[in-house]
């Protein structure tokens, strides 16, 4: 939010309720619980999710953001494959990984985010490592929206009209 211009916002990360894995994300009655649970308190809802290969994923995302985005703005956004993909985007990579086969890869956390998470020995970290190479990571947004157009510099684009709406 600070490389939108918005340093002072708040960003709070869902954990009541608690949503227990993409299902239940992605199920509107568990959705509604959100909204309802922080009306008022919040001017942006942001919904993101790992693609998981699932090529009809985006269609249920733009279901979602019609359903909950009549009142407050409410953006879905499916990482390509999945959301270690984007923390990978921002830091330094070994040599002998090429940022292709990272992007193409799937199962993108247990076959490179992991195996980072060991060799920078973060991976007993909050997470799995997610919170260090996150914070690393999120000191390089313009890397990530480079390298990760189609998900994250889109969610970033729509996020910036918001703001600049606003």
């Amino acid at each position: 939010m600070r490389e939108l211009g918005k340093g002072s916002a708040r960003v709070v990360v869902c954990q009541e309720p608690l949503l227990g894995g993409i299902g239940e994300a992605l199920k509107s009655d568990r959705l509604a619980d959100v909204v309802d649970r922080y009306r008022g308190m919040v001017d942006i809802y942001v919904l993101c999710v790992d693609r998981d290969g699932e090529k009809g994923r985006r269609t249920r995302l733009d279901a979602i953001e019609k359903e909950f985005g009549a009142t407050k703005p409410f953006l879905a956004e499916n990482a390509w494959e999945e959301l270690e993909t984007w923390t990978l985007s921002g830091l330094e990579l070994p040599s002998k990984w090429r940022w292709s086969d990272v992007r193409a890869e799937v199962n993108v956390k247990e076959r490179y985010f992991d195996r980072l998470a060991k060799e920078r020995d973060v991976a007993d970290a909050p997470g799995g490592g997610r919170r260090p190479l996150g914070e690393e990571a999120a000191r390089r947004i313009s890397a990530i929206r480079r390298k990760c157009p189609e998900d994250f510099d889109a969610l970033a684009r729509r996020l910036e009209h918001l703001v600049a709406a606003a």
